[in-house]
């Protein structure tokens, strides 16, 4: 039994294994062993969530990679592209027993301010918040019930 709890995305057919006292995935998107802390656990549900449930093809699914913001180097957890190969969802991934605040979303928008996404979430697995970006008048954050499918 993993150590891990019981999250409220779809259940992920993940690639795990146990190298001494440390668990690995597989991560679907890097295509490499990743170690499995609980954020990781959150991330790669959430990979599966937009391929298995939202239609999302792999190639579009990007995962950690770095960002400049001013003088500082960021890493985003997961941003989807559209098929014009612009930036479509931007998602922040929290470990389960991390409360998602004011604090998680301000981080999110610092990715925002240089990725510039359609939408935004962000998720520790159990609770989840979805946010398109309306663009007609004045830029203004607006919260929906789930993202809609890549189709």
């Amino acid at each position: 039994m993993l150590p891990f709890p019981v999250l409220t995305l779809p259940p992920a057919r993940l690639d795990i294994r146990k190298n001494y006292d440390q668990y690995f995935v597989r991560c679907l998107v890097r295509k490499k062993w990743i170690v499995l802390t609980p954020e990781e656990w959150v991330r790669q549900h959430y990979i599966y969530y937009l391929v298995d449930n939202l239609n999302v093809p792999i190639s579009y699914v990007s995962v950690e990679k770095a960002i400049q913001y001013g003088e500082l180097t960021k890493r985003w957890d997961i941003l989807v592209y559209s098929r014009s190969h612009t930036p479509l969802i931007l998602i922040e991934c929290k470990a389960p027993h991390i409360v998602l605040s004011n604090k998680t979303l301000f981080q999110l928008f610092t990715y925002q301010h240089v990725i510039q996404g359609e939408y935004l979430g962000i998720s520790n697995g159990i609770i989840h918040s979805f946010y398109a970006i309306e663009t007609e008048g004045e830029k203004k954050l607006v919260e929906i019930t789930s993202f809609p499918s890549w189709n």
